[in-house]
Formats: C-alpha cells, sequence, structure tokens
C-alpha cells in the first residue's frame, strides 16, 4: 500500500473516532441533564421511614369514613361548636388563612415520632398557625416498643411539644394506635402498654405542668390497654371514629374533648364545647 493511501486511512480513522467520541459525550450530557421528577402534589417526598400521621394506622385497619355527608352534617351541628384539624409533614406548608376562613380555630401538628423523628415543616405549621389566630398545639406519634414512654415524652418536649401558658398553645398530645410495623400492641401485655402510657403521662406533666391529650380509637385501646390503667380523671380524650356518631368511647372514659371525625380532604377535628371551653384547655 502507498503512503499517501496509508496516511489517508489514518486520518479517516481518526474522524471517525473523534465523532463516536462526541457522540457518546452527547448522549451522557443529555442524560445527565434530564431533571428528577418532582414530588407528588399530594405532599413533599420523604425519605424517614418512621413518619406515620395521626390515624394513619387507625383507618388502616378500621376503615375510613362509613357515613354519608348528610349524616355527618346533622350530626356535627349537634354535637360540635368548634372546628379543628391536624396536620403532618405531608401537608407541606399550610396556607393558614384559607383553613381559618373555612372556620377552623385549632389544630395539632405532628412534631416527634419515637425518639428518631421530627416533622420538618413544623414551625411552619406550628408557628404560622399561631399567627394566624388559631390555639394550636403539637402531638406525638407513640413507638411503645422502641424506648419508654418518659424517654418519649422527653423528647417530644424537646423536639417542641411543650407548653406555655399564653392562651393560644394546646397541651401536648399523645398519638395511641395500631402498629405500623408490626403486632397490634407492639407485643405488649394490656399492663405493659397501661405501664407505658403511664410512664408517657408522668413524664409529660413534670415537664409541663400539664397532663397530656390522648389520642386513640375505642376498639384499639379496649384492645391493648383495657381497664389496667385509667386516665379519664386527669386526660382530654381525643377520639377517632369516621363515622356519623363519636360511638362507644375508650375503657376510662365519659366524656370524650375531640373528635377526630374524617380525613378528607385532610383529618379534621370537632370540640365538644364552646370556645371559651376550648380556650379553657389552653389555659389549663
Amino acid at each position: 500500500m502507498s503512503t499517501s493511501r496509508r496516511v489517508r486511512r489514518r486520518a479517516f480513522g481518526a474522524v471517525i473516532a473523534a465523532t463516536t467520541a462526541a457522540l457518546l459525550l452527547s448522549v451522557t450530557v443529555q442524560a445527565s441533564a434530564t431533571p428528577t421528577a418532582e414530588p407528588a402534589a399530594a405532599g413533599p417526598v420523604l425519605t424517614d421511614q418512621n413518619n406515620h400521621t395521626l390515624g394513619s394506622q387507625i383507618r388502616r385497619f378500621e376503615g375510613g369514613d362509613q357515613s354519608t355527608p348528610e349524616t355527618k352534617a346533622a350530626a356535627l351541628q349537634v354535637l360540635a361548636t368548634v372546628a379543628g384539624m391536624d396536620v403532618a409533614s405531608y401537608q407541606g406548608n399550610v396556607d393558614w388563612a384559607s383553613w381559618w376562613n373555612q372556620g377552623k380555630r385549632f389544630v395539632w401538628t405532628k412534631a416527634t415520632e419515637a425518639t428518631s423523628y421530627t416533622n420538618p415543616y413544623f414551625a411552619q405549621q406550628y408557628n404560622g398557625s399561631y399567627n394566624q389566630g388559631f390555639i394550636r398545639g403539637a402531638y406525638h406519634f407513640a413507638s411503645p416498643n422502641t424506648s419508654s414512654g418518659a424517654t418519649q415524652a422527653d423528647y417530644f418536649v424537646n423536639h417542641g411539644g411543650g407548653w406555655s401558658g399564653d392562651g393560644k398553645t394546646l397541651p401536648g398530645a399523645l398519638d395511641m394506635e395500631y402498629n405500623p410495623n408490626g403486632a397490634t400492641c407492639y407485643g405488649l401485655s394490656q399492663a405493659s402498654m397501661g405501664a407505658w402510657v403511664r410512664s408517657f403521662h408522668d413524664q409529660y406533666h413534670a415537664r409541663t405542668g400539664r397532663w397530656p391529650v390522648i389520642y386513640t380509637s375505642t376498639s384499639w385501646w379496649n384492645q391493648c390497654v383495657g381497664s389496667s390503667q385509667t386516665f379519664g380523671s386527669t386526660v382530654p380524650l381525643w377520639v377517632a371514629r369516621y363515622a356519623s356518631s363519636v360511638g362507644t368511647l375508650p375503657i376510662g372514659w365519659s366524656y370524650y374533648t375531640v373528635w377526630q371525625y374524617t380525613s378528607s380532604p385532610l383529618d379534621q377535628d370537632t370540640f365538644n364545647g364552646a370556645y371559651d371551653r376550648l380556650q379553657a384547655l389552653a389555659n389549663g
């Protein structure tokens, strides 16, 4: 082969190699520039698996709303005079003015779960509702099989679950419901579960001077705590039942203070009394 032909072949090969490299680089750049999918409109994407909302497991095990809008509206006209709501990180930054204009006047927002999770939107939700005029409080999703009640009460108080006598802060709420990760009663006997709640109850009082509110369903409480401990003399009951009436109350209570009656379009609650009684609960 002549020298000139060898030179031309090498030059042609160099052009092909350069072109191939350029095409590969272009594909790589385009792939890396592909935008990440936006979070779903329902709320922010969370990576912490230890994040469960108030009533999420009650709805999972007991079912959601079973009443018609008509029967629910009739019940609420009779039983409730103050409308409220509860929120968690899944609601993100809440438009508090909008909910205020819809008649909501109190809210609890999730602060903590176990001793491993804090709500990244807590400040906006807790302070934003307060600034709008809401009477607000915080709640803790209990994990009775991971640490003691006293330990979780401390974690809760240390991360937003405290109380102040400003007339607009509700006592912290303890969320007691079905285990999202295993046995219904977290592997505890009724006596052990009752003792766990008592430990949280006593430590929260020691830290804040207030007894906590307890949120639960009748079915879960009667199965997992039963009559091993009773709290009706100190603790306001926040009962979950998605129906047109509040139904039978958990063992130990003859009166409910708050009723969570629906999760549509988010968790909604009613206070069992006039607005001045809600203020009295905040004032202690």
